[in-house]
């Protein structure tokens, strides 16, 4: 699908710093603005949030021009709704675009229902800590481009869309409990799964669709099953397999990153020093140094 207001935006003085489309169809545009005055309405649903600045964001409002912009504050633009902007400092925002296909595809899996529609309610400038922490965490945090993320973005945005169905729509429906795990036949044959195509951009939705279980429940029931979200498991074992064959194997740095899904070998890298504590390059000049010393040994030199 093409979201409108990307176009809408570069029409005016908006850069578009970065932008990424999710399995789900879903997309994440970051933005940079200054002294400009926006009018955007479109086909789709907008949660944007700001990151950097935007004190000095106006909305047109029937009564006059409101502010209250700031770092962690977000706006719910929903379909169709037209809304002008007067921004009159700098400021940096995340968008999340995505459609009603979307929001009904989230209220069936999690709460088993086939709404004709969810009608959102539009928000400006609300400070809304579940949400801020969402963005920062699972989506800021990360790379976009790097597909080894994929899988922790496409949860967040599974996230998200359930607190504003639950929070910023007009439905009244409680989320349902999910008790207990994965039954241990389900979860062997998934781990050994996860483990056969970590050479792949993962997303949710992959994993969920081997249990055949909704996101919204498979997320919950490997959490109860391993003690971790699929996303930190996942890059857990890419980790740790990529530890492994660099220890028994010839394969390079390069290639044991491509092997094990990662966007490139500086990234790899970069994501192994942070859990072991050195890089490949380190860790194979160890090995290849305590080879040398046990020949030495072996030899009496």
């Amino acid at each position: 699908m093409k979201y409108q207001i990307l176009d809408q935006l570069q029409q005016h003085k908006a850069q578009l710093l970065d932008s990424v489309e999710l399995g789900s169809g879903m997309q994440l545009a970051m933005w940079q603005n200054n002294q400009d005055c926006v009018q955007v309405c479109s086909n789709h649903h907008t949660l944007s949030m700001y990151i950097q600045g935007g004190y000095h964001s106006y909305q047109k409002t029937a009564h006059g021009w409101q502010n209250g912009g700031g770092p962690d504050h977000m706006c719910l633009l929903p379909q169709d709704f037209e809304s002008t902007w007067d921004l009159r400092d700098p400021l940096t925002f995340v968008h999340l675009y995505y459609t009603e296909q979307h929001l009904k595809r989230v209220a069936e899996q999690v709460w088993d229902r086939e709404p004709s529609q969810i009608q959102l309610n539009p928000q400006s400038f609300v400070a809304d800590p579940q949400i801020a922490m969402i963005y920062r965490h699972f989506l800021l945090n990360s790379a976009w481009q790097n597909r080894e993320n994929h899988l922790q973005m496409s949860t967040a945005t599974t996230l998200l869309l359930n607190h504003l169905i639950k929070n910023y729509s007009h439905t009244e429906w409680q989320a349902p409990e999910v008790k207990g795990g994965l039954s241990p036949y389900i979860l062997k044959q998934l781990l050994q799964w996860i483990d056969q195509h970590l050479h792949l951009s993962l997303t949710l939705s992959d994993l969920a669709e081997q249990t055949q279980l909704s996101e919204y429940h498979f997320a919950h029931m490997f959490k109860q099953s391993m003690h971790m979200p699929p996303h930190q498991y996942v890059m857990l074992r890419r980790l740790e397999l990529a530890h492994q064959t660099l220890q028994t194997t010839t394969a390079t740095i390069t290639e044991v990153s491509t092997q094990y899904g990662f966007s490139s070998s500086s990234h790899f890298s970069h994501r192994f020093k942070n859990h072991f504590g050195y890089s490949p390059s380190q860790m194979l000049k160890m090995g290849k140094t305590s080879s040398l010393k046990e020949t030495f040994e072996d030899l009496k030199i």
